[in-house]
């Protein structure tokens, strides 16, 4: 863990120097962080939580779209702080649960008891969800300053998790026993983090493309600078987290509204030039059908058929003189890797510019996603267009994945309601 912290350390100077207050002696923790490896087998984003009494390190995949967090309680589950959530208190009815575990077959023990509040943890790898008990234990955070290893933790009790079977951990990364769900709603880890270490609800990442270098997330009420002296507000640029009324996930509540990170992407341009698609896809209806959401569970970014279809036509026609390959799996737009010169920022190809609303609306920020966001290196020979057709009729439009946001800082301030990603 230390070598992983030091690491940490160096990755978070070089790319995104992290200020904190300038008051000397500040009268509460101030921010935290986690660090984040990408799985090489999964593409899945990893991350460690120190939890229970005694503390244990729980390894977990990072998912923005889940609810909660979730670990499985059926194997070894042992902490003298464990409390299971009781039926109709607070946290049980803001988790939607709606539902009691009133009589648990066998002897009381993490993930079974009675008069416990139900809850229902999902793995969106495999489209599974189960149902659980809802409960809270301690919880322990490293502090930063940014650029050097504190070496410091901070406990909390009461962060409420769900315990879900084993059988639910099928397709996770490696020596991973649950997720880590960073939803907005009240029971998501940055809310719950907020709560019980007295910060505001906001939090930041960074996802490493690399394997050996980990990527970080930060919680808490700080400056960020990309370069010393720099403030924030310079380099980031800032556009609402919009509302939808309707759960897209495939386990949720009847009734369960959208604790995701949707974003109003108003149009897409190519080269400057504008992608023809029916914008009505681009909004979210009464039915919770449409739109654009940010997600770390799928490794590429999925656009509706008919999206896709325009959106890879104009990037070809951006490409004309450039000969294609041959598609590889589950791209279809490739070339050779040779035909391109290297830049700072990837492959020398087409910029593709998100043109994003703001609560202005004379006013909107333009996400660019440039070569080495854009384009996926599936060998030493190949380039591919790293987008997929995500099918005629899914219920979100546009599903921003994790290729198209690394290297990038995004921070989710969901006290202000809005998305801050870096130009």
């Amino acid at each position: 863990m230390v070598s992983k912290i030091n690491s940490l350390s160096l990755f978070l100077c070089f790319l995104l120097l992290f200020s904190l207050s300038t008051a000397k002696t500040p009268p509460r923790p101030r921010a935290f962080l986690l660090p984040v490896t990408k799985d090489a087998a999964t593409k899945q984003y990893v991350t460690v939580i120190r939890q229970r009494t005694p503390l244990f390190p729980v390894k977990l995949t990072v998912d923005l779209g889940q609810r909660s967090m979730w670990v499985d309680c059926e194997k070894g589950y042992v902490s003298s702080s464990y409390k299971p959530v009781p039926c109709s208190s607070v946290p049980c009815e803001r988790s939607f649960s709606g539902a009691c575990v009133e009589s648990c077959v066998g002897s009381p023990s993490p993930g079974c008891n009675n008069n416990t509040c139900a809850f229902f943890p999902d793995n969106p790898f495999i489209n599974t969800g189960s149902v659980g008990e809802f409960a809270e234990d301690v919880v322990s955070l490293q502090l930063t300053d940014g650029c050097s290893n504190t070496g410091k933790f901070v406990s909390a009790n009461g962060v409420v998790f769900a315990c879900g079977p084993t059988f639910l951990l099928k397709a996770l990364a490696k020596g991973v026993i649950g997720i880590a769900g960073f939803r907005n709603g009240f029971i998501g880890l940055p809310s719950q983090i907020a709560a019980a270490f007295h910060l505001d609800r906001k939090f930041a990442i960074c996802l490493s493309s690399s394997t050996t270098s980990p990527g970080v997330i930060l919680f808490g009420d700080s400056r960020y600078v990309s370069l010393p002296g720099v403030n924030v507000s310079r380099t980031l640029a800032y556009t609402p987290l919009l509302k939808n009324h309707v759960s897209t996930v495939g386990s949720h509540i009847q009734g369960e509204p959208s604790m995701e990170y949707f974003i109003g992407v108003k149009s897409i341009k190519i080269n400057g030039n504008v992608v023809p698609i029916n914008t009505k896809l681009l909004t979210i209806n009464k039915y919770g059908i449409g739109g654009a959401k940010i997600n770390t569970v799928d490794p590429y970014t999925k656009m509706e058929t008919s999206i896709y279809n325009a959106f890879t036509k104009v990037f070809v026609k951006s490409l004309a003189k450039v000969p294609r390959a041959r598609p590889v799996d589950p791209f279809k737009v490739c070339y050779n890797r040779t035909t391109f010169g290297s830049t700072r920022v990837g492959p020398g190809v087409s910029p593709i510019e998100l043109i994003l609303g703001n609560k202005n609306a004379t006013l909107n920020s333009v996400w660019t996603i440039r070569g080495a966001n854009s384009m996926v290196a599936v060998d030493n020979a190949v380039l591919c267009l790293g987008f997929v057709d995500g099918g005629p009729e899914p219920k979100t439009s546009i599903v921003i994945g994790a290729h198209q946001i690394e290297d990038n800082l995004l921070q989710f301030d969901i006290a202000n309601k809005r998305l801050g990603f870096s130009l």
